[in-house]
This record gives C-alpha cells, structure tokens and sequence, in this order.
C-alpha cells in the first residue's frame, strides 16, 4: 500500500465529491482513500477565500512510502498497587488522572462540584433568576472552567504535539466531531463538551478510576516532605500521590497551600473587559460579505504595544457566542465569553486585556497572598456596583475617549447590562493602555470601535505561580504535584491536558 500527501486548495463549501475529482485528476487514480491532516482558511484576499488543506492518499496503486503517520504517547499498563488522588477535574486533573489509571494505578479524582448535568443546571438558574451556587457555576464543577466555553484547542505551547495528538483521540472517542484531529484552529463548543466532558468521566469509571463528586478540598496534612492525608468536607483521603489540579480561580486553594509551605509566587497576567460586536460586522469586516458557505463564523486576533509598555490584546475570541457572569464566588463579578458548536449566535465576543505584572497594580514588590486580595476587592467592586450581577458597560469608541455612553444594548449577555464609566473602574494605567489599544484595532478591525465593553476579565490568566518542577512537583515535597492553569504554566484546553499528561508520564518513569 502506497501514500501521496497533496497540498490541495479547496472552496469553502467544498465536497467529498471534489475532494475525489482533484485527487484523481493529479494522481490518475479511480480507487483510492484518503484522509485530511491539516485543514486552514486563507482569508487573505477577500476575492478569493478558500481552505488550504493536506490530504494524505492511500492506494495499491501508489509505490511511494512517504507518509509516516504522527506518533501518540504510549501508556504502559502494570498492575502497581499505587494510589493517587487529583484534586479537580478539568483537563489537566482528567488527563493527568485518566493516563495514570490506564497505566495501572488507583485513581480518585475529587471535584467540588457536580457532575456536569447538575452544574448545566445550576448555570441556568443563574442565568435566569440570578441564583449564584458556589459549588456549580462557570468556573467550578465537572470538567473545569473550559466546559463553558467555545471550547478551543489550539495551543501555542511547543514540545507537546504527541500529547496533543493522544488527548484529540480521546476527545473523538468520547464523541467530539473527527475534524478536531485536522483543523488549525479547532474547536468543540459548550454544547458537545457537555456531552465529551460526560463520556470521558464513564471512560475513566469504566477502567477502574473513582470520582469524587461534591467534595470540597479544605486542608493537607504534611509530615515529613509528604502530603499524609487530604481533608476535605466529607472525608479524609490518603495516597502515594497527590496532584493539585484545581484552575486559577479557585483562591482559597492557593491560600491554604501557602499557609501549608507550597511556594507561590507572581508572574505577568492580564486583566480588563470583554468586548461585544455584531458578528455579522465581524464577518464583513474578515470576509467582505456577512456570510461565508462552509464556514461558520470569523474570527479575530488582535494586539497591539502601547506607549506604556503594556500590551493590549483579543483573547478567548467567541464567534457567535454569548457573554457570560463567570464568577467563582458569590457576590462577585466577572464576565468570560461561551459559544456553541455552530457558532451560529447574532454576537461576537472576545476578551480584551492588558498584560500587566502585579507589581505594576500594587505599586510594590508584592506576594502572592496580596495579589490575591486586591483581585477579590476588584471583583467585589464590580459586583457592588449593581448588587447583583447586572454588568458596567460602555461604548468602545466612548472608552476610547474616556466617555459614557448614554444608552447600551445587552446583546448576547442575560442578566442585563447598565451603562457606566468602565474606564474608570480599574486601573488608570490598565484602561489607558486598552483606550490606545482599541484605538489601534480600530485600524486594523474596521468597525470594531462599534462594539461595546462589558464588565470586568480577570480570568484571562492567572497572577500566580507555583513553584515547582518541570515534572509538576512542588520542590521540598516527595509526593505533592501541581498541575494545569492553576499552576500558571499552562493556559487553555490543550495545554492544561498536556501538562496532565506530562505530569502522569513523570510518575509512571520514576518508577
């Protein structure tokens, strides 16, 4: 059996049939199969927008060996009589937890909120009756802060493409659409994540592993360079490993290990508002028409430098997608950005942030600890700012200015918005820097000074970081290890899943 791999441009409503016709046509073949392996949209020139792809064909008739296919991670199975627990179910504690019960280990995962169903619930109690639950919301619960999101799983991160490879397969087997495995910019939705989310958890009960639901992490007790037991709300657990995968917003877990000796501590992050378009000005403004056949929606990515240093830029970019209340606790607010699989929303939404270093906000070489606290006081100020979770809103052109706006659309977000001078609400430093950078989008975006800035992002990235090893162990600690955004070495689906993995595989080889 012989292999061809074509680099093939192809028109965005394109179908198998032409796929077959050009294969056909530049090999002079009438049986074969094939498979796509990349698959990107070149929106370059407006005229001529069309997907570049690399098609990998397979036939008796092709002498040519060419093609070697992309190698996964391998897990070795051998009954170990270990026992580990992962504190969170996000990516990074699922795959981290998932690998190593594959590999033959004991695997509890302990998560603080409920399986995803429930938590499905309780969002929509917020979103219609404003009722906030600490356990289930937009960050806490069964698959972590991403299972309510667009769902992206790009990764800038280099050295991880077989772990990238592994977990996309993982994905597809719990019912992700197959194109995830080729696209360049693939993405999943909240709505099939639910579904994903749900099968990867009775994929891992089905090997053995146990889950944890409604379990509150409280306390670690230590003796000896080891973690001797977890306490948490309704039991104690011990293990011969402990992996923390708990994300970065869960605060009360940082402050607990530093209490506990764990070193954290500050690192660059980003902060400041979501902004909201129509998408279909979006779609104009990438695409020259409102919609484009086989595509869903555009995209933007989008930074800048300002004269003071900081960069500006579009994060977390939702075509077609919904500004949420994404608070971890109660009487705070913070908004963060979801879509659908479709992608099929009237609004557009996207983070829009400053990269920042703690210090900078505080006026002095700060600790982890105070970072922490002036970012709980910022997002009890936005919350006091209605009593509920109603969001501050303002023009983009008015921001630039430095203006209120005096009337303001709640597009896509549910709990309603109210105009104010969001410039005003965060740092001077932080709101002039994003002024001269939505200033500069606008040059770049047209229309994008049209859209409309909404509440407080501060859960971009994370202002901490825990010190530790490249194995995700906590220097000083036999069995401790820290894992995924939390960690502040990883940010993002994929990254967080790879930093899982890796962690797993370091355990697995240490013995």
């Amino acid at each position: 059996m012989g292999y061809r791999i074509l680099q093939v441009k192809l028109p965005t409503n394109y179908s198998d049939d032409d796929i077959r016709l050009i294969i056909s046509k530049k090999l002079g073949l009438s049986d074969f199969s094939y498979q796509l392996e990349k698959k990107s949209l070149d929106a370059r020139k407006k005229n001529d927008i069309h997907w570049l792809t690399s098609i990998v064909v397979t036939s008796g008739h092709l002498s040519s060996n060419e093609y070697t296919e992309p190698e996964s991670i391998t897990i070795p199975y051998k009954k170990r009589g270990k026992t580990v627990i992962v504190v969170g179910s996000g990516p990074a504690g699922f795959f981290a937890a998932h690998v190593l019960q594959l590999a033959g280990f004991n695997v509890t995962i302990v998560e603080r909120g409920s399986e995803v169903a429930q938590r499905s619930l309780a969002i929509q109690r917020l979103e219609k009756k404003g009722e906030f639950s600490p356990q289930n919301n937009y960050a806490f619960g069964e698959g972590g802060a991403g299972t309510f999101s667009d769902g992206k799983l790009t990764s800038r991160s280099k050295h991880i493409s077989s772990e990238r490879l592994y977990i996309l397969s993982e994905y597809v087997k719990a019912g992700a659409p197959k194109e995830i495995s080729y696209m360049t910019h693939p993405h999943v939705g909240t709505d099939i994540l639910k579904v994903v989310v749900a099968n990867l958890r009775q994929m891992f009960l089905n090997n053995g592993g146990e889950f944890l639901f409604n379990t509150m992490l409280e306390d670690v007790l230590i003796k000896n360079n080891r973690v001797e037991k977890v306490v948490c709300n309704n039991a104690e657990l011990q293990a011969d490993y402990i992996i923390f995968a708990t994300g970065h917003s869960a605060y009360e877990t940082y402050r607990m290990l530093i209490r506990r000796g764990i070193q954290i501590g500050t690192k660059n992050f980003a902060i400041g508002h979501r902004i909201e378009h129509q998408q279909r000005l979006i779609n104009l403004a990438q695409w020259g028409k409102e919609s484009l056949p086989g595509v869903k929606a555009a995209e933007y990515r989008l930074n800048t430098s300002t004269s003071s240093g900081l960069p500006v830029y579009t994060f977390c970019m939702c075509p077609g997608g919904y500004v949420v209340p994404a608070a971890a606790y109660a009487e705070k607010s913070v908004v963060n950005g979801m879509s659908y699989y479709k992608r099929d929303g009237v609004f557009s939404n996207a983070a829009c942030v400053a990269g920042v270093h703690p210090d900078m906000l505080l006026g002095h070489k700060c600790t982890a600890s105070e970072i922490l606290d002036w970012m709980d006081k910022l997002e009890d100020q936005f919350y006091n700012f209605s009593n509920n979770y109603v969001i501050p809103a303002v023009k983009a052109i008015d921001y630039e200015n430095r203006r209120e706006s005096k009337e303001i659309s709640s597009g896509s977000y549910r709990l309603g918005v109210s105009p104010a001078p969001l410039y005003n609400m965060i740092p001077e430093i932080v709101s002039k820097a994003l002024s001269e950078g939505l200033n500069n989008f606008s040059k770049k975006l047209k229309g994008f000074e049209s859209g409309v800035m909404m509440g407080l992002e501060s859960k971009t990235s994370s202002p901490v970081q825990v010190i530790r090893e490249k194995t995700g162990r906590c220097p000083g600690f036999d069995n401790l290890f820290f894992v995924g955004e939390g960690s502040g070495y990883a940010g993002g689906i994929i990254s967080s899943a790879s930093d899982g993995v890796k962690c797993a595989k370091s355990i697995i080889d240490s013995l």
